[in-house]
């Protein structure tokens, strides 16, 4: 029995233009309307996911920055979880030394150096706001909920997140969140604590939680649920670590899964 269900945001719940389709919305409405309560992670920052508060009728705490920032629909804060000090300096230095631009994420604030960088315009439209353009990042090393390295070199993204995690080991948590995207957070900032804090929250053993996802850094929730969900869209890394697999997030994934895996629709 299916109690909670747990979703990633971008490639998972909303289609690649960003948008939620009516039938994904419509399959939050029947979890609701089966006492199913439905949360969201992303590495987004809270703002970047208030836009889905009102049309997904949201109640519970939404995980931004992988778990580094959790919020009630609101946007009041929770818990947050930041990058210890000492590392954000050698952590930023490591991302440009594969040649990724890095930025910073602190409070609400999304710092960038360069504004006509990689995916920065893409961002803004998915976010609905526009970054803090700094000239450096040095002397901004202090609550960092998260450090952001961009390269539509997806190979050296993911030399780089090996890399981190060589370095840093369990001072933090390393792992991509998109094809271009490595997110560094604080080690207990990733989507298997998200999943933990809301089975404590809501007094659900793990077994009783489904989690949907698409990215390597959603298989850490996978590990901490009794029905994990992989997107069509996912690497086959990804799809190997999910007990079930759903279409992609264009051809209605998020409510094929809802529907055919959790609420048992359409089966014999």
């Amino acid at each position: 029995m299916i109690r909670l269900v747990l979703s990633d945001v971008d490639g998972t719940l909303v289609r690649s233009d960003k948008s939620l389709s009516e039938r994904s919305i419509a399959a939050v409405q029947k979890l609701y309307a089966a006492g199913i309560a439905f949360a969201v992670t992303s590495g987004r920052p809270p703002r970047g996911m208030s836009m889905l508060v009102e049309p997904l009728a949201l109640e519970s705490p939404i995980a931004a920055f992988n778990g580094g920032l959790i919020v009630e629909p609101d946007l009041s804060v929770v818990e947050e979880r930041v990058v210890p000090d000492g590392l954000v300096a050698r952590a930023v230095e490591l991302i440009e030394s594969f040649e990724l631009a890095a930025w910073l994420y602190r409070g609400s604030d999304w710092l960038v150096v360069d504004p006509d960088g990689p995916h920065v315009a893409r961002e803004a439209h998915t976010v609905q706001f526009e970054p803090t353009v700094v000239e450096s990042f040095d002397g901004l090393e202090s609550d960092i909920a998260k450090i952001v390295g961009v390269s539509d070199d997806h190979g050296a993204v993911a030399a780089a997140a090996t890399a981190a995690n060589d370095e840093f080991g369990d001072r933090v948590s390393a792992s991509r969140s998109q094809p271009y995207y490595l997110d560094i957070t604080h080690p207990l900032a990733n989507k298997g604590a998200v999943a933990r804090f809301l089975s404590a929250r809501y007094g659900i053993p793990p077994e009783e939680i489904a989690t949907i996802g698409d990215m390597p850094n959603d298989v850490l929730m996978f590990a901490h649920s009794g029905l994990s969900i992989a997107m069509g869209n996912a690497d086959r890394e990804v799809q190997r670590a999910a007990r079930r697999v759903t279409t992609s997030n264009d051809d209605e994934g998020f409510a094929n899964a809802v529907e055919r895996f959790i609420l048992g629709e359409g089966s014999s």
